[in-house]
């Protein structure tokens, strides 16, 4: 006896009620739905247009598909486990809509290059999603950095102050990092816009198709050039994952910055209520919740990547059944990144920066130590000797309590001759900060061009 399944000739017994649960895909690659109509529409064109099935045939299938797409988007649709999949159950609702003549639209294709196609058209939106998330990113990282072009903060090695920089300018570190990942997801998205459909199973079809057809239809940029690697392939959605967890890593690094900074001991910064949560039983609490849990799903879409990657590391060609499981860290991945990245951009935009407490920690820990080597080298000191004066300098600042600017000419006269009065001109956070005015250093005029130059290129 056949089952009711829409592949049932071949078997005799029905399938095993859980192995029928275990298999299915439907609870997750349901999200897929309106790909999975668009691709089988121009499917169904292409079909018409090679004179595969008429073209009467191919406006009922097509009229039964759009309705089945309103069903969907409707709420009026119900998702069956017993039918495994996205694909065969808006088939199997097409038959019972119009008839045997649904069974047609299958033609010339299979699963496997269905599934391909659907992949691909769904990760392509949500790339676009993705880029456009990183936009709004980078606007407020830029804002930020245009507000605070006279803020000065320690900068840091280590975690132990080194330099005074701008707080702008650490702004636009991040907004770099941004970029770079702006630009892998569009590397991303060029190479998986190729359409895979017309590979079937694994050798392509008898059928007379015409691919370029279904992917001038669909706005892919060409065809995939070989069957099997068309059907097996998922090196989009790792690639994707991989763009996503450096995307992820910047994030957390961002993170663990911001929760630092508003902690009462650096009070650099402060998050607006709206990001933030309190404490159950300590009502002074404000924490930062937000970039806390964006640093722990950092390790989530890591995960993803590698399971994308242990998934298809021994697989043979061409499709095997482990590749169901590419989806679900694939859409958590989505989920993920574009959640983390909304929030984000607006949270950095609501940021408060404190001016005041940065200064004074910049002026703290020494940071103006390499300014005085440097002093000594432009009045003819090897950089070598220079460093070893000003090491010892800063071991007798810290001896007697005192700051760098705060000694006396005679104190400093101590450890070079070379030193003169005009050391004093040297060591001021503005003049530290004012003197790296080459390209990508911290000067405001440095930072000021950085600023313009990623106006110029947002705007063209």
């Amino acid at each position: 006896m056949s089952q009711d399944k829409l592949w049932g000739g071949r078997f005799n017994q029905p399938t095993n009620k859980f192995v029928e649960e275990f298999t299915a895909s439907i609870n997750f690659d349901q999200r897929m739905y309106r790909y999975d109509i668009s691709g089988s529409i121009a499917h169904c064109q292409m079909l018409a247009k090679q004179a595969i099935i008429s073209s009467e045939e191919s406006a009922i299938i097509i009229a039964g598909l759009e309705g089945i797409l309103a069903d969907i988007e409707a709420g009026n649709f119900e998702f069956k486990v017993s039918l495994e999949d996205i694909h065969m159950n808006i088939e199997a609702r097409l038959t019972e809509r119009i008839g045997p003549v649904g069974g047609k639209l299958h033609t010339a294709r299979s699963r496997n290059d269905q599934v391909a196609v659907d992949i691909r058209l769904y990760l392509r939106d949500e790339v676009a999603a993705v880029l456009s998330f990183l936009e709004q990113l980078q606007e407020s990282l830029l804002g930020q950095a245009e507000a605070n072009l006279d803020t000065i903060m320690p900068g840091f090695t280590h975690l132990q102050t080194a330099q005074p920089i701008l707080f702008a300018h650490h702004m636009l570190a991040y907004y770099e990092m941004i970029k770079r990942d702006a630009s892998r997801f569009a590397d991303c998205a060029v190479r998986l816009n190729f359409l895979p459909l017309g590979a079937g199973a694994l050798a392509g079809t008898t059928f007379p198709i015409d691919r370029e057809y279904v992917a001038e239809l669909l706005g892919f940029a060409g065809v995939t050039r070989n069957s099997l690697d068309s059907v097996s392939d998922r090196d989009f959605a790792i690639e994707f994952c991989a763009a996503s967890s450096i995307l992820m890593m910047h994030l957390s690094r961002l993170s663990e910055e911001l929760i630092l900074w508003s902690t009462a001991d650096f009070n650099f910064i402060e998050l607006t209520d709206a990001f933030c949560t309190g404490s159950s039983i300590m009502p002074q609490k404000k924490n930062p919740d937000v970039p806390e849990l964006v640093r722990g799903k950092t390790g989530r879409v890591y995960g993803n990547l590698f399971s994308l990657l242990t998934l298809m590391k021994s697989l043979p060609l061409a499709y095997n059944k482990d590749m169901q499981e590419d989806k679900e860290p694939l859409f958590d991945t989505i989920d993920t990144v574009k959640g983390s990245l909304k929030i984000f951009a607006e949270m950095i935009a609501l940021m408060k920066v404190k001016p005041a407490p940065m200064r004074q920690a910049a002026g703290r820990g020494y940071s103006t130590a390499t300014d005085v080597a440097d002093y000594c080298v432009r009045k003819g000191l090897p950089f070598r000797q220079a460093h070893e004066v000003v090491g010892k300098t800063v071991r007798y600042c810290i001896e007697n309590n005192k700051e760098i600017d705060e000694l006396t000419l005679p104190e400093f006269r101590a450890f070079s001759p070379l030193i003169e009065s005009d050391i004093y001109a040297h060591v001021t956070l503005e003049a530290s900060v004012n003197a790296r005015t080459a390209t990508g250093g911290t000067a405001r005029v440095a930072v000021e061009r950085e600023i313009a130059r990623a106006r110029a290129e947002r705007k063209g």
